[in-house]
């Protein structure tokens, strides 16, 4: 079976911002916050301080996957310039997002350079409280002024929008106003992260959120999915049962594999990431052809 990984990151070394402060590398893939907290941020035989694109390439055709799309964020640190240089390097092999933060005072020029010069076609928001926007922002609106002007750039300019809102019961995961938002923009796609990253006990409410948003060009990617069920071990059961849900409302080509490589690799091998979602027997030959390949190559490629 043909596969893209729809969520991957690269990273030039580690240069997050978070709700903990700056994030530094720290030798053999190991990171500190700015309040000492320390924890093993990328597998060792990966890299020491970042992931090349090389390092991803060796995991990819270790496990037959074709192409990946390179997303960002303030965990790992915006990696603009690195991943445009992956996606100029290997242009048969990576896509990718660019990112910004949109209260920059010259945020206009970032997304010029961005969307004109480097030439992205994808556009990525993560809006979390742990390590995106609102984890050094106050709480921002998901349907207010900001965040709909930069709707507005990706609808005007033909560039689809991913969002990582965060985790449940958190102030950035405002699912209402998303989804408020999304139905004034009905020819932009529109790709949300982690499934909205559900936890173990969390069936109920992602069905009811799952509901709220799926329209015609809403997709969701199923990166971290089974790593959000800790300490649950594969095959994933309880990520299993959100899969259901996931193909009872939103249906299966809505749907998009993703590793969220390499972080996830620190749990788990890259092999069971995918393993799991096969072996489920939630999904029949041809939607797995959608989930790990089709619907990617139609909104990435």
């Amino acid at each position: 079976m043909k596969i893209i990984d729809a969520h991957a990151h690269v990273v030039q070394y580690i240069a997050g911002f978070t709700s903990k402060g700056e994030l530094r590398g720290t030798g053999g893939g190991r990171a500190r916050y700015a309040n000492g907290e320390e924890f093993q941020m990328i597998p060792p035989d990966m890299g020491e301080y970042g992931v090349t694109p090389e390092k991803l390439l060796e995991v990819m055709d270790a496990n037959g996957v074709e192409k990946a799309v390179l997303l960002q964020g303030s965990f790992f640190g915006f990696q603009n310039e690195y991943t445009a240089q992956a996606v100029k390097k290997y242009p048969s092999r990576f896509v990718g997002a660019g990112t910004y933060d949109p209260f920059c005072n010259r945020a206009e020029e970032v997304k010029n350079y961005l969307f004109s010069v480097l030439g992205f076609k994808a556009v990525k928001f993560e809006v979390s409280n742990g390590s995106g926007l609102m984890a050094y922002h106050p709480p921002v609106d998901l349907d207010g002024e900001v965040m709909n002007g930069c709707y507005r750039h990706a609808a005007d300019n033909g560039l689809t929008v991913v969002m990582d809102i965060g985790r449940p019961r958190n102030c950035c995961w405002q699912v209402d106003a998303l989804a408020s938002a999304i139905k004034k923009y009905p020819d932009t796609n529109f790709v949300i992260c982690h499934l909205l990253a559900p936890q173990r006990t969390d069936n109920e409410l992602l069905k009811q959120a799952l509901g709220k948003l799926t329209r015609q060009n809403v997709y969701f990617d199923l990166a971290a999915l089974a790593h959000n069920q800790q300490p649950e071990k594969f095959p994933y059961p309880t990520a299993v049962e959100h899969l259901k849900v996931a193909k009872a409302v939103a249906g299966a080509d809505r749907l998009m594999f993703g590793s969220d490589m390499p972080g996830t690799l620190n749990r788990d091998s890259y092999a069971h990431l995918k393993d799991y979602i096969i072996d489920s027997n939630v999904f029949t030959s041809g939607e797995l052809k959608d989930i790990f390949y089709n619907t990617a190559e139609k909104i990435y490629f």
